[in-house]
């Protein structure tokens, strides 16, 4: 079910799904066709009443190396979108489909957990921040990654990291795309759980939320959502997402950020206008 790059794929537990990310030969990075199948997978889920906790893996070495190489290639070409989308445009409620990747998690009624190993950098790491539980390997990578590549995080990344960590931490994180390990990602906020066996965990827990009363899990995931970050608060900051990358990609400094990545140089950058 979903696609090719990602599969939903029923426990032996009643009421409990995996959704896992199928590009192993890429660590799991977000192609133009895993963009879809994710919020296809989100949106069935979120529409199937049999449904009671969700745990998303990936398949592999790694949770999820962000967004595919080929993406980048194309901006360096002038191909401008990240997602080959219109950021501005609003297909998914507050979010484009490239925020709807992560957010979609937030809309799936029932507790989602991500069981993180490997890499989980840029869109991956906005990936597993839509979930409600992040269960993590201690030498897992963490990092919002976009700088490196004269980006903003535009998936949803503004509204779900400043829920969980400090302002000035999520600002650190931001600016300079540092790689944390598990355990500092459990130290700022970010992850849930150190466990050497995040998947097998996930569903262990998934199975004991499956066995609560669906009625109340379902409440309070509303709840704590509404509490979280209310409806409103979250349409203006995706849009503002949407409107700061809209005017970044294709820039010459950003295109200049990935030509030095993909020459491995440092990167030469003009004054921005002002």
């Amino acid at each position: 079910m979903a696609g090719d790059t990602v599969q939903v794929i029923p426990t032996d537990v009643k009421g409990v799904v995996e959704v896992r990310l199928n590009r192993p030969e890429k660590m799991n990075a977000i192609s133009t066709a895993m963009f879809s199948d994710l919020v296809e997978a989100g949106e069935s889920l979120k529409n199937d009443p049999s449904v009671r906790a969700v745990v998303v893996s990936g398949e592999g070495r790694a949770f999820c190396a962000g967004l595919d190489m080929g993406n980048f290639s194309r901006m360096a070409e002038g191909n401008a979108s990240s997602t080959d989308m219109g950021l501005e445009l609003r297909t998914h409620g507050d979010s484009n489909l490239a925020q709807y990747v992560a957010m979609v998690w937030r809309d799936v009624p029932v507790p989602v957990i991500a069981a993180v190993h490997g890499a989980c950098f840029g869109g991956g790491l906005q990936i597993a921040l839509g979930a409600d539980i992040r269960y993590t390997t201690p030498d897992s990578k963490w990092a919002v990654i976009e700088i490196k590549w004269g980006l903003v995080p535009d998936m949803g990344g503004m509204v779900l990291v400043n829920e969980l960590v400090r302002p000035d931490i999520a600002r650190e994180l931001c600016y300079t795309g540092r790689i944390l390990s598990g355990e500092e990602a459990l130290d700022v906020g970010l992850a849930t759980r150190i466990t050497a066996t995040p998947r097998e965990e996930a569903l262990a827990q998934a199975q004991a939320i499956a066995g609560k009363s669906p009625d109340a899990i379902r409440a309070m995931k509303r709840m704590l959502n509404s509490a979280i970050t209310p409806k409103e608060h979250a349409a203006r900051i995706l849009l503002e997402e949407s409107r700061e990358q809209d005017r970044i990609i294709g820039s010459p400094n950003q295109v200049e950020a990935v030509y030095a990545n993909l020459e491995k140089r440092a990167p030469e950058f003009v004054d921005p206008e002002i």
